[in-house]
């Protein structure tokens, strides 16, 4: 951006044309006049303020953000010096805005109109979130190291002592033949998570196609009504119009009831217990690939809603590293699996979780040159059991 701002021309097309270029913008930007009030705001800034453009011009900017926060500052800063301004990682969370607005801010001065500044918005939530999917792939490279090391130098001897220990049963007494077969047992059970943890060293490519999102998730919803979720009603909010996704579908099929049984194990204990299953496009999110410049778009959502208790707010961050779980018996492994599999579809994943609302998002590249007809998919009404 230059130094000074140009306001919107005066003319007729001139004027359409400046407004469908900032409405074009994925950020928020208003136009703040020396009285403060709201003179201007693009269609991503009434999204981001929760209303009208022409409700917002009724109002100072004073009136939407906290009190004392240092925007007002900021502007009153540009207005002295008639120079721009960046400030990084401001929080406007407030009951007006709700919470975990954190954003980058940029303030420009406009030039034909003396004591008004331009406002950007860059909200800090998604970049955030990419930069924690990223260390989770990290963490699930460290795993893999760990599982090979595991394959060879463990399931080795456990092949011998089970073995030692059915021969041990053949000749025990019947006392004794309990111990034989705990050590049978246990032996299982260790080989079994050492057979999980191999996954993860797992980089062979795998067969990808155009998969239509609704028929997954529906055989997800069906196998968890048919066991773990029996008891559990499930929604449905589904996009009939979404192109397909390119991915493997035994590892998408992984990945939901995965989630899926999360929720179903987090609303176990509500009688008013609820799984909603949610698909959307969400265009404007794009990740950098590491090595390049090229940045993929990932305008497919495809959400897991469950009202539970919600995540500890401590175990928030880390929720996705292997070895990470608050199950008695879990072993941790589940959602950084999740992360592997959609990280090396070109995906994320994050976790957004309050108390009674827990919402597992899953972001995700749109196969290219595919649409899915309509007749394929279901319907967006809510269905349930």
């Amino acid at each position: 951006m230059s130094s000074e701002i140009t306001s919107i021309p005066a003319d007729h097309t001139g004027s359409t044309v400046a407004m469908s270029v900032l409405n074009a913008i994925q950020n928020p930007v208003v136009m703040v006049n020396d009285a403060g009030l709201i003179a201007f705001a693009n269609w991503e800034a009434e999204a981001f303020f929760g209303a009208s453009a022409s409700h917002l011009a009724r109002y100072r900017l004073s009136t939407f953000i906290p009190f004392g926060s240092p925007l007002l500052a900021l502007i009153e800063q540009v207005r002295e010096r008639r120079a721009p301004v960046n400030e990084y990682r401001v929080d406007l969370s407030s009951p007006r805005l709700g919470q975990d607005k954190l954003v980058d801010i940029y303030v420009a001065p406009v030039i034909s109109e003396p004591g008004s500044v331009v406002v950007v918005f860059q909200e800090r939530s998604m970049a955030d979130k990419i930069d924690r999917q990223l260390t989770h792939r990290a963490a699930a490279r460290s795993v893999t190291g760990l599982a090979s090391m595991l394959a060879h130098e463990i399931k080795n001897p456990l092949s011998g002592i089970r073995g030692a220990a059915q021969l041990l049963e053949q000749s025990v007494i019947d006392d004794d033949r309990a111990l034989t077969r705990l050590i049978c047992d246990e032996t299982d059970r260790i080989v079994s998570l050492v057979d999980r943890m191999e996954v993860f060293s797992d980089e062979r490519p795998v067969d990808r196609m155009p998969i239509n999102i609704h028929s997954v998730l529906d055989h997800v919803k069906a196998v968890a009504r048919a066991g773990f979720a029996r008891n559990i009603r499930i929604t449905e909010n589904y996009d009939p119009s979404l192109p397909a996704v390119y991915a493997n579908r035994d590892q998408l099929v992984q990945v939901f009831l995965n989630l899926v049984k999360n929720a179903a194990e987090a609303v176990a204990d509500r009688p008013d217990g609820e799984i909603v299953l949610t698909t959307a496009y969400r265009p404007g999110i794009r990740l950098s690939v590491a090595g390049t410049r090229e940045k993929i778009s990932l305008p497919l959502e495809f959400c897991v809603h469950d009202n539970g208790p919600g995540v500890p707010t401590d175990l928030l961050p880390h929720l996705f590293d292997p070895f990470i779980t608050t199950k008695t018996n879990g072993t941790g492994l589940g959602l950084a699996l999740v992360a592997k599999i959609i990280g090396d579809h070109g995906g994320i994943v994050e976790c957004d979780s309050q108390n009674n609302r827990t919402t597992f998002r899953v972001l995700m590249p749109a196969s290219k040159g595919v649409t899915l007809d309509d007749s394929a998919s279901p319907n967006t009404t809510g269905t349930s059991r």
